[in-house]
């Protein structure tokens, strides 16, 4: 069996090999295709195609993808978290060096003198550019995930005292952050404490303008603030009075809007946090394994919108499963299985919210009465999706 997979934003060739031989990219099928991989494409007024199982997103956020819409069609949603994380920790520990010595300024200010006094010119003017180090500093780290993770553990390294804010934060995450990082329990800690601060979290109604005019109301003058997560993480009109009163010294973001750009005390970078050769080749990597994992066995890796699901396939058949998270439905399908005839090997089920997905191994060799399993549950109002995987030989 061949599937077709279209890809959207250049997807790194090298990084699609891992699809192996069995996928087909971008050609005759990709009208109507078994998966899309995307990077930064907004899906959100896309029709999605009628055979479209699977969308993988190159990269962590998933802003870009109307998540409610493919679950609801029983689109499964991937992501590749931690892929592109050493170069947006990279980004970030740069823009702490820019903020404290304002490295930019000061190179637009040199390239813009001239005569044959450059020299004395540059000796008699660098003091405008003294600025301080980050050593002895605090970092104040929200969100403390595959990137914040990072970033808090260099950040001891540099010789800054950090704290970090994540009430979510995995147990996987949890082991890789210094015993030195100092884990407070509220955001405003944060806010009051720390000298300059970095933000790692994704955009939800919990989450958005995070910085507001109480959050800056707490900081100390000549704070500074980093955005690499999201942009509207920032309530900007709340931000541009912050920075008129001096409370933040210097805004650094990845995501340019057109009121930020030009403002003293604001520097804006064009989206590139993520954007390394290593980073691009990694994600690509990521999300054609988690496609290809998707296709041949119907398990499950790194999904926004469904559950991890790991089931070794040993049995002819695997029926993949998914429904509405509605009471007693895993009786209801044991129960269309065994009016089938037919012997269950093995079977997970696991919901995510209103939706839940099903792995279904069937100890039975007769594709006619597998086949008309399958158009029993595709039949079944609760359920939305149904996939017929075969072992291999």
């Amino acid at each position: 069996m061949v599937y077709s997979v279209k890809t959207f934003n250049n997807i790194n060739q090298l990084g699609l090999k891992e699809l192996g031989n069995k996928f087909q990219v971008d050609g005759d099928l990709a009208e109507n295709p078994d998966a899309f991989i995307i990077r930064s494409q907004n899906l959100h007024n896309t029709d999605f195609p009628s055979n479209l199982k699977a969308i993988a997103r190159a990269g962590a956020g998933t802003n870009n993808i109307p998540i409610d819409e493919a679950t609801q069609k029983g689109i499964v949603v991937f992501n590749t978290p931690g892929a592109n994380a050493n170069a947006v920790k990279e980004a970030v520990t740069a823009s702490l060096l820019l903020s404290a010595r304002d490295y930019i300024a000061a190179n637009a200010w040199v390239n813009g003198l001239s005569g044959d006094d450059v020299a004395k010119q540059v000796e008699a003017g660098k003091k405008q550019f003294a600025g301080s180090e980050i050593r002895g500093k605090t970092l104040g780290v929200i969100g403390l995930g595959a990137i914040g993770a990072r970033i808090a553990n260099d950040a001891r390294r540099l010789g800054m005292s950090v704290m970090g804010y994540d009430p979510y934060v995995s147990i996987e995450a949890a082991w890789n952050i210094s015993h030195h990082v100092k884990r407070v329990q509220d955001i405003k800690e944060i806010f009051a404490n720390a000298d300059y601060i970095t933000i790692h979290v994704p955009l939800t109604d919990a989450t958005r303008e995070t910085f507001n005019a109480e959050a800056f109301a707490l900081m100390n003058k000549g704070t500074t603030v980093i955005n690499f997560a999201r942009g509207e993480l920032v309530n900007h009109q709340d931000l541009f009075e912050a920075i008129e009163t001096g409370v933040v010294k210097r805004y650094i973001t990845d995501f340019a809007s057109q009121d930020l750009l030009n403002k003293d005390g604001i520097t804006v970078f064009p989206h590139v946090g993520g954007s390394t050769a290593e980073a691009e080749l990694n994600c690509a990597k990521m999300a054609s394994q988690e496609i290809r994992q998707f296709m041949e066995t119907g398990e499950i890796t790194n999904s926004v919108n469904f559950p991890n699901m790991h089931q070794a396939l040993e049995a002819p058949y695997r029926i993949t499963l998914i429904n509405r998270n509605v009471p007693n439905i895993v009786a209801r399908i044991s129960t269309a299985v065994s009016e089938a005839n037919i012997n269950i090997a093995n079977i997970l089920n696991r919901s995510k919210g209103d939706y839940a997905y099903t792995l279904l191994d069937l100890d039975e060799t007769d594709k006619d009465k597998i086949d008309a399993l399958v158009a029993a549950f595709e039949a079944s109002e609760n359920i939305i999706k149904v996939r017929l995987i075969q072992a291999h030989k």
